[in-house]
């Protein structure tokens, strides 16, 4: 009887509702009416109920109150703002040895001088041996500021190998080769060595004397080694120094180096940017860095005034103390006393004549060699700097290095001035 009267009561009470489905009106509302500023339901042919999606605009500046040329602009390369605001976002720490991260992009800016004035030159240069040596009489005399262009490659090439010389240094005193930038330590050894051939590649195109036994003497170093002869056939395009020698450096001047270079910087930037500029060992925990400062436009400003600063001086040495034309290269005529290589190349110049005893020049350039593997492996060789501990083992082998060249370069100046 109770029993009866529970499902009576329970009879009596209204049933709970069951939950609408997705999409499903509310009760008393009109059927198709949205809620107000809400993106209508979608439905699928096959009623699954798909939320609506909110899509940013494809093109963000397309209702921006800008100029035209700035709205053309933005409207097609708007997909480069994650770039910038990377570059923005991206800092520099300061401290006392910041002044040394100048020297990589001064050595960037010389190179684009360097290809900018080399394709004005090429405009009037003949690289044969009948018309080289009278087509740069006639860039430095007869074009129009064609003195001023050849003297400003002159210059920007050695002052790019210098710039190269102390950021690779500056780099290996401040241990920045360590973890986890060691491929910024290889391409950066790599660009250096490309940077030394276009010394060397370039130093014979405008075919005069002091070029012509110059290029002879180096070319004759890969003959102490075996197999080195086949080397020196390649570079000389036969026995001798001969306009196939001018033309086969010319090539390798203009179209193979530039290439390669052209790879190996953008790879190398691209480290920088990812990784970031390194602090020397234990600055941060000693508290040694100042702060640090965005790199755009903060830091790229202050690149951009050295590189204002350099072109001022390579101008100023462009007037002040331009680089000699020279004798027409006779092959005949016996080699003047006094021939040496660019300066930076007087220290292996002068190792190979302190080695002129039987089998010293092999010697030599097993010594180059070995010290140029090691100084390229420093990286992976150096397990304490990795450890951000001090190395003092290999800050010794840096110094003494540096030494050496720089006591054989003087001795050079010394004996052939």
């Amino acid at each position: 009887m109770a029993e009866n009267n529970q499902n009576a009561v329970a009879g009596n009470v209204a049933a709970k509702p069951k939950p609408a489905a997705p999409g499903a009106a509310k009760p008393g509302a009109a059927p198709g009416a949205a809620k107000p500023g809400a993106a209508p339901a979608a439905v699928s042919d096959g009623g699954v109920y798909k939320p609506p999606v909110d899509r940013p605009d494809s093109n963000p500046y397309k209702a921006s109150r800008i100029s035209l040329v700035n709205t053309w602009f933005q409207e097609r390369f708007y997909v480069l703002l994650p770039v910038i605001d990377y570059l923005k976002k991206k800092e520099v720490p300061q401290h006392r040895h910041s002044v040394w991260y100048y020297f990589g992009g001064l050595t960037l800016f010389f190179f684009v001088l360097q290809v900018l004035t080399g394709l004005l030159l090429m405009q009037y240069y003949k690289p044969t041996e009948a018309e080289a040596f009278a087509s740069f009489v006639f860039i430095q005399q007869k074009v129009p500021f064609g003195w001023l262009i050849r003297q400003v490659h002159a210059w920007s090439a050695n002052a790019m190998v210098l710039m190269a010389f102390i950021h690779m240094f500056s780099t290996f005193f401040t241990k920045a080769y360590r973890k986890p930038r060691e491929l910024m330590w290889v391409t950066g050894f790599a660009l250096f060595v490309l940077t030394l051939g276009f010394g060397f590649t370039g130093y014979l195109l405008p075919w005069n004397e002091l070029a012509f036994f110059a290029t002879q003497v180096g070319t004759e170093v890969p003959k102490a080694v075996p197999g080195g002869a086949f080397i020196v056939n390649i570079l000389r395009g036969g026995e001798e120094v001969s306009g196939e020698t001018l033309t086969r450096m010319f090539s390798l001047h203009v179209v193979l180096l530039p290439a390669l270079l052209t790879i190996l910087i953008a790879a190398h930037l691209f480290l920088v940017q990812v990784l970031g500029s390194s602090a020397p060992i234990g600055y941060k925990e000693t508290g040694r860095i100042k702060g640090y400062e965005k790199f755009f436009p903060t830091f790229l400003a202050k690149d951009a005034v050295g590189w204002l600063i350099g072109f001022a001086i390579l101008i100023y040495l462009s007037i002040i103390s331009p680089w000699e034309i020279g004798i027409k290269a006779d092959p005949l005529t016996p080699a003047p006393l006094g021939i040496k290589p660019e300066w930076y190349f007087w220290g292996q110049f002068l190792l190979l004549k302190d080695f002129s005893f039987p089998g010293g020049e092999l010697a030599a350039i097993a010594l180059f060699t070995t010290a140029a593997i090691i100084w390229v492996l420093v990286p992976f060789l150096d397990s304490k700097a990795s450890r951000e501990e001090k190395s003092p083992n290999f800050t010794m082998f840096g110094l003494f290095l540096l030494i050496a060249f720089l006591v054989y370069t003087f001795r050079v100046f010394l004996l052939y001035r």
